[in-house]
């Protein structure tokens, strides 16, 4: 089932590799939906592995519930399945192919947490931030360089007859 309620959309599904698949491009329409395409790769991945945790790890079935949800600056994504156990994050070797899915969720994301879920089951979820970080203004303007020809302002005036206009000149930007 998806429902796709203004700022909540909400996708039941079992954790199977092409299913993954699926829900990654719900997430990421959905996303565009929202005009926060900034947002969709981050997004995609985090929800990817939250997912592959769930195929690979949740007991007793696969089945889950993807949620993502708009509240106020921050996007939330979570993933419920009926595993009570809490998932860890995990020093890894550097030869391993597996176990860096949750540190890259934190990488990607704001913040994230794992709590439970009733008797059984958990929420994993992560939170990314809609307004982008301020970037920092470089110390001294750039240079111009010598191809690009120098803007000015120059006046326009339009008076259809001939005579001078009564309210200020238009201004506009014109190379040259």
């Amino acid at each position: 089932m998806i429902s796709h309620p203004s700022r909540h959309c909400t996708v039941e599904l079992q954790a199977l590799p092409s299913r993954i698949g699926q829900v990654r491009r719900i997430v990421s329409a959905q996303l565009r939906y929202w005009h926060l395409d900034p947002l969709i790769d981050r997004a995609a991945l985090g929800v990817t592995e939250l997912l592959t945790n769930v195929h690979l790890h949740a007991q007793p079935d696969k089945l889950c519930t993807v949620e993502i949800e708009l509240v106020l600056d921050r996007l939330m994504v979570s993933v419920r399945d009926h595993d009570p156990r809490l998932p860890e994050v995990r020093d890894v070797e550097a030869s391993a192919t597996t176990g860096r899915g949750l540190a890259m969720v934190a990488a990607v994301s704001e913040s994230w947490g794992a709590r439970p879920d009733g008797e059984s089951g958990k929420v994993v979820w992560f939170a990314l931030p809609t307004t982008p970080a301020p970037v920092a203004a470089p110390a001294r303007p750039p240079r111009r360089t010598a191809d690009k020809p120098a803007r000015r302002l120059v006046e326009v005036e339009h008076a259809a007859d001939g005579h001078r206009s009564t309210h200020a000149p238009a201004r506009s930007a014109v190379a040259g």
